[in-house]
């Protein structure tokens, strides 16, 4: 964020941190039963707790992404059988896109909300030569990515015995050979990264006349 904002999941946005948005979704949607929040640390876990839905628990977060999302599959109890993982710096999720993944992860046991690509993607390889993609077959993978936990849990040992780097869960599901299912995502739903998206967030969530 280029120092705009000290923190963007509790940035304000459309009048309440970015953070609520998020909740507020999973909170109408009634999908969950108890929340894992992740934070980094106590000042962030205080302002994190204030907006989070209930029953909650708050976790530490580690060094790297999955080390956080290790930590907090680590800390649910035994008898959850589906797992939502989302990141908070991804606001417009909405209830409805909710309910339909518990829908399909109770048939499918891995699922990811995701948009396909539509700009001509090309691969740069050695000396300067391009390979174009078929981008018929390319998806840009969103959250919330939802498991079976049993799932999640053994994809994620399977990451730590490897000693493996991945950049979202399904990378970590991958390795296991376990098939995923796309639900496709037709409303925007970006990523908080840099100080310009605040500015289209706060668009999007404007109301048109």
């Amino acid at each position: 964020m280029a120092g705009a904002v000290p923190d963007k999941v509790l940035a304000p946005l459309a009048g309440r941190p970015v953070f609520a948005h998020a909740a507020a979704a999973f909170a109408a949607s009634g999908v969950a039963d108890l929340y894992v929040v992740v934070y980094r640390d106590r000042s962030q876990m205080t302002a994190l707790s204030a907006f989070a839905p209930t029953p909650a628990l708050l976790v530490k977060g580690g060094r790297e992404r999955q080390d956080s999302v290790v930590a907090a599959l680590a800390a649910l109890p035994e008898d959850i059988d589906f797992v939502f993982i989302h990141d908070c710096a991804r606001p417009l999720v909405l209830p409805e896109q909710l309910v339909a993944l518990h829908k399909i992860v109770r048939r499918e046991h891995a699922v990811v909300l995701a948009h396909r690509v539509t700009d001509t993607v090309k691969e740069h390889r050695a000396r300067g030569h391009l390979r174009t993609l078929d981008r018929s077959k390319l998806w840009a993978m969103e959250t919330p990515q939802v498991f079976a936990k049993d799932l999640i849990d053994r994809a994620y040992a399977r990451v730590q015995k490897r000693r493996a780097h991945v950049t979202d869960d399904s990378a970590a599901v991958e390795l296991l050979g376990h098939p995923v299912a796309l639900l496709e995502n037709t409303h925007p739903n970006p990523k908080l990264t840099s100080p310009k998206d605040l500015a289209f967030l706060e668009f999007l969530l404007t109301p048109s006349e």
